[in-house]
C-alpha cells in the first residue's frame, strides 16, 4: 500500500507535472504527499567555488547573489505548490490525523543543504518517490533521480509526457528481464498492478529470455492478476524503439529495473535505461 509519496521541488515548470502524477497516485491510494524543496546553502557554494581563488574578498558579494537566488526559487518552489494545492482542492497538513486515508493530503517543508542528500534521507521513509525527468541538459533533475534511484532503496515513478494518469483500470506493462533489479520492480509496483485491467509482460527475444517471462506471468496470475506476455522479435529494430513503441500503444504505465553499463551510475543511467527515461511517452515505475 502506498500512503507516502516524496516530492522534490525544484522550482521549475516541471514541478507541476511531478504534482500532478502525484496527486493521481495520492488519489488512487488515500495518500499524503510530501512536497520538499531544497534550499542551497549559499555559504558552503561560495567558499566552494572560491577555495582556490585570489580575490577571496568578493566572497562577501557572491554569497549575497546566491543567497537572492536561493529565495528566489524557493518562493517559486512554495508558489507552484500552493497554486497547486488551491487549484486540485487539495489539503496542506504538517502531519497524520484522525481521518488520515480518507483522502489525498500534502505537505510543504524545506531543508537547506545539498539536494541530493536531501532526497536520500527523506526518500528512504517514503513509500513511493515522484520525480520529474527534466530536459537533457538539467542536471538538478538528474541529480534528484540519481539519488532517489541509487541512494534511497525506494521505488521511484517518473511522470510521462502527457497529462498525469489516473492508473486504476490501465493496463501496465513490465519490461523484463531476468535481472534482480527487475524483479524488485515488479515487486515495488505490487499496488499499482492490483488497481490495473491488464498487465502486459513485455521481453525482448533472447535465448532462455522468453521462458522467464512465461514464468513471471504464471507468478501474477497466481496473484488474481490478468497478464499475458509478449515477445518483441530480435530482428533489425533498436530494443528500446521497439520497446517504447508497444507501450505507447497498449500501456499506461511502464514497470522496470535499471540496465545499462558495469560503472554505478553509468549501469543505471547508460544505455538501454537512460533512453527509456529520456524518451518514455508514459509513466515509469523503476528500481535499482
Amino acid at each position: 500500500m502506498i500512503k507516502t509519496i516524496l516530492v522534490p521541488a525544484t522550482g521549475s515548470d516541471i514541478d507541476t507535472g511531478a504534482f500532478a502524477s502525484a496527486l493521481s497516485i495520492a488519489r488512487a491510494f488515500g495518500a499524503h504527499i510530501d512536497v520538499l524543496h531544497t534550499r542551497l546553502d549559499a555559504v558552503d557554494i561560495a567558499v566552494r567555488m572560491t577555495a582556490d581563488a585570489a580575490g577571496t574578498p568578493l566572497i562577501g558579494d557572491l554569497i549575497e547573489r546566491l543567497e537572492q537566488d536561493a529565495a528566489e526559487r524557493e518562493a517559486k518552489a512554495k508558489h507552484l505548490f500552493e497554486n497547486f494545492c488551491s487549484g486540485e482542492g487539495l489539503a496542506v497538513l504538517d502531519g497524520p490525523t484522525v481521518q488520515t486515508g480518507a483522502a489525498p493530503t500534502a505537505q510543504w517543508h524545506v531543508e537547506t543543504g545539498d539536494e541530493a542528500r536531501s532526497i536520500t534521507a527523506y526518500g528512504m521513509t517514503a513509500d513511493l518517490i515522484v520525480a520529474a525527468r527534466g530536459g537533457k541538459n538539467d542536471a538538478t533533475a538528474r541529480s534528484i533521480l540519481e539519488a532517489a534511484l541509487l541512494d534511497t532503496g525506494r521505488p521511484l515513478l517518473i511522470p510521462g509526457e502527457g497529462p498525469a494518469p489516473a492508473f486504476i483500470g490501465e493496463t501496465i506493462a513490465i519490461a523484463w528481464k531476468a535481472t534482480p533489479p527487475a524483479a524488485r520492480a515488479v515487486t515495488a509496483a505490487t499496488p499499482f498492478l492490483a488497481l490495473a485491467e491488464e498487465i502486459l509482460v513485455v521481453t525482448v527475444e533472447e535465448g532462455e529470455g522468453y521462458a522467464d517471462a512465461e514464468r513471471l506471468v504464471r507468478n501474477l496470475r497466481w496473484h488474481g492478476f490478468r497478464t499475458h506476455a509478449e515477445r518483441l522479435s530480435a530482428d533489425d529494430r533498436d530494443p528500446v524503439e521497439a520497446l517504447l513503441e508497444t507501450v505507447r500503444a497498449k500501456a499506461g504505465l511502464l514497470v522496470m529495473g535499471g540496465f545499462g553499463h558495469s560503472r554505478l551510475r553509468e549501469w543505471v543511467f547508460g544505455g538501454f535505461t537512460q533512453r527509456v527515461l529520456a524518451d518514455a511517452p508514459i509513466p515509469v515505475i523503476m528500481t535499482h
